[in-house]
């Protein structure tokens, strides 16, 4: 390998970390909030690229259908748990958010896909189904067992995954898909040709961890999120809706998993389960940085990229074993760190 193999391999694996810092600062930031750990959150990337390929082609994606599902399960689920206690301006809350928005989603994109309007318009459209189902999948998968165990949450979230997967071979068949770059064209940098498009990945991934720094440092709503996740009883007891901050976390993790997809749909290829490996990727960085740092996920998600990148040239085969090894020696080390461990258990 020379010098020009390295700088292309090192391209390469920046801009995979970038799109694995996403992922994993994603990551920390739900389960810092709602202590779940979000398995699907790959798929919301997958999605958000697989729907501008099925809007550029002309064709209405299935994930505005499935908008129109949740949408309307939600709110039969809601009137349900609420029974009596449900008051007519609750009532006509939800028919306005979960029924009449998705209907005029669904209507909008009917109309508009046939027209094949441009970029802008798909990108806008693919935010529009892809945000609402964040805190939509909250409220019927994790809000009913917020109060569970871990393992009970990533149960949930394990089987949320499988059945968004299933979703996705349903709606977009098994073929992968790129589709049109935001930014066209590239520039020579030395001995790189480094793509536009590779550029506004990164200025994106930065503006979304300058946005999330702001949220959390600057505003009311960061301080609740923030005060949500330090401690949800003591939240909840100053008045705090912790159930509101799950939504808008998973809100936040809509967002940010559809800005990916869009992002990372014209420099690979996207398949209905490719979300998967990329969320995979994303947890490993942010394990390392022990589910609790930003700025810590971020430098580690850009090592998962660039160890993925130069394993794909010296050893291709073991790419995937290699990056997803280095999380043992990771555990082994918090384990020890942490100190010997002692049963809890009473004895009777």
């Amino acid at each position: 390998m020379n010098s020009t193999i390295a700088l292309f391999l090192a391209q390469d694996g920046i801009i995979n970390g970038a799109i694995y810092a996403l992922v994993g600062v994603t990551l920390v930031l739900v389960f810092a909030v709602t202590r779940v750990i979000f398995v699907p959150q790959g798929e919301f990337i997958a999605w958000a690229a697989l729907t501008v390929a099925a809007l550029e082609a002309g064709t209405v994606p299935g994930t505005a259908w499935l908008l129109m599902v949740l949408g309307v399960s939600a709110a039969v689920l809601d009137c349900l748990r609420a029974g009596r206690d449900l008051t007519l301006r609750e009532v006509g809350t939800m028919a306005i958010r979960d029924i009449a928005m998705p209907a005029l989603l669904l209507g909008a994109v009917i109309w508009l896909a046939p027209l094949k309007p441009g970029l802008a318009f798909n990108m806008v459209l693919t935010l529009g189904l892809l945000v609402p189902m964040g805190p939509l999948i909250y409220r019927m998968a994790f809000q009913p067992l917020a109060d569970a165990s871990v393992l009970t949450l990533l149960i949930a979230s394990i089987g949320v995954h499988f059945a968004l997967v299933g979703l996705g071979l349903v709606f977009f068949g098994a073929e992968g898909v790129r589709t049109e770059p935001l930014l066209g064209g590239s520039f020579a940098a030395g001995p790189l040709m480094v793509k536009w498009q590779s550029i506004a990945v990164l200025v994106a991934t930065l503006l979304v961890m300058l946005g999330l720094y702001g949220l959390f440092d600057r505003t009311m709503l960061g301080k609740a999120l923030r005060a949500t996740a330090i401690n949800r009883l003591g939240a909840r007891l100053v008045g705090i809706p912790v159930a509101s901050t799950g939504r808008i976390a998973f809100a936040l993790a809509a967002i940010i998993g559809a800005v990916s997809g869009i992002l990372i749909g014209p420099v690979t290829t996207i398949y209905y389960d490719s979300g998967f490996l990329i969320g995979l990727k994303g947890f490993v960085a942010a394990i390392i940085a022990g589910l609790t740092s930003y700025p810590l996920t971020a430098l580690a998600a850009l090592f998962v990229g660039l160890l993925e990148s130069y394993s794909a040239f010296f050893a291709s085969a073991f790419k995937e074993v290699i990056v997803f090894s280095i999380i043992i020696p990771v555990l082994l080390w918090r384990s020890l760190a942490s100190g010997p461990h002692h049963d809890d258990d009473e004895e009777v």
